[in-house]
């Protein structure tokens, strides 16, 4: 069964955190990727924030997941290689 819209509001910003911190970014490294401020961020992980729509195709493709995994309507299909600080990001993207 689907989940509730009201499931997928409650859960985002917890979701984007999660998600945030397994790609290894802080909220400032991620903010810069997107093209918001870390202030933006930190709103966007509260409880109960408004998904930005405008912003969701950025943030998943950043985070190298799908926006409904970022919904939580998915699963991500297969563990990725994750970059725990920038210099291993920057290399995997050359390696790209």
């Amino acid at each position: 069964m689907p989940k509730r819209k009201t499931e997928v509001i409650e859960n985002f910003g917890e979701r984007l955190a999660q998600l945030r911190k397994t790609a290894g970014y802080t909220q400032v490294e991620f903010a810069a990727e997107v093209g918001i401020t870390q202030r933006m961020v930190a709103y966007y992980e509260a409880p109960g924030a408004q998904p930005p729509a405008h912003l969701l195709p950025q943030m998943s493709q950043v985070l190298g997941v799908s926006v409904e995994v970022l919904f939580g309507l998915a699963q991500p299909h297969r563990p990725k290689k994750i970059a725990s600080n920038r210099l291993e990001r920057r290399l995997l993207e050359i390696e790209k």
